[in-house]
Parts: C-alpha cells; sequence; structure tokens
C-alpha cells in the first residue's frame, strides 16, 4: 500500500491532533479548521516524503479547500489513527507560487 492510501485509512479511523498542530491551527490570523485538515488529507498531494521521521513514516501534503488558500498538513499514518503533527498556511517567504517547493532549494 502506497503512503497516501495509508494516510487516507488511517484517517477513516481516527484523526488526532498534536499540541503543535492545534496550536498552529489556532494561530489567530489563520484559523485552520478540521474541515479544512480532512480536506487536505483526502484530496491534497504529497509534496515532500518523511520516511526517517522520529515519529515514523510522515509527509508533507498540500491542499487548497473550497478553493480559498494553500494548507500544509504534516501527518504520519498510524495502524488504528492518522497522527496530524503540524499545520500551517505556507507563506510565500518560504515557499514558491505554486507552495510546493521550498525557496532557497
Amino acid at each position: 500500500m502506497d503512503l497516501i492510501e495509508a494516510i487516507k485509512q488511517s484517517a477513516e479511523k481516527e484523526v488526532i491532533y498534536t499540541l503543535h498542530a492545534i496550536e498552529e491551527m489556532n494561530a489567530e490570523d489563520d484559523m485552520i479548521t478540521t474541515n479544512e485538515v480532512r480536506d487536505v488529507v483526502f484530496n491534497g498531494e504529497m509534496i515532500e516524503d518523511y520516511p526517517e521521521d522520529k515519529r515514523g513514516h510522515s509527509c508533507l501534503m498540500l491542499g487548497v479547500p473550497n478553493n480559498r488558500r494553500p494548507v500544509h498538513v504534516v501527518c504520519a499514518p498510524k495502524e488504528e489513527y492518522l497522527a496530524i503533527i503540524s499545520v500551517y498556511i505556507p507563506s510565500l517567504e518560504k515557499w514558491e507560487a505554486d507552495f510546493k517547493t521550498r525557496r532557497g532549494k
């Protein structure tokens, strides 16, 4: 099974957010909803793969929920749940205009 399928299957069981992800989602200027995160998980694309992550194989996903704004989600599929490690609105300071390519890489 590929990583994207594993992510979707894990998310269908349960989605658990780290404290870091919750803090990022509640940032005063961004306010990212759980529905936006789910949209990225189920409809977004993987833009970076982290097979050696200390939290287990994870990846960075990009989506544009409701065609509103780009959202990045770092997640790791587990047997019984999907761990949401980080969620944020990518900035043009750190990302190219496609929000898939890091600046300076």
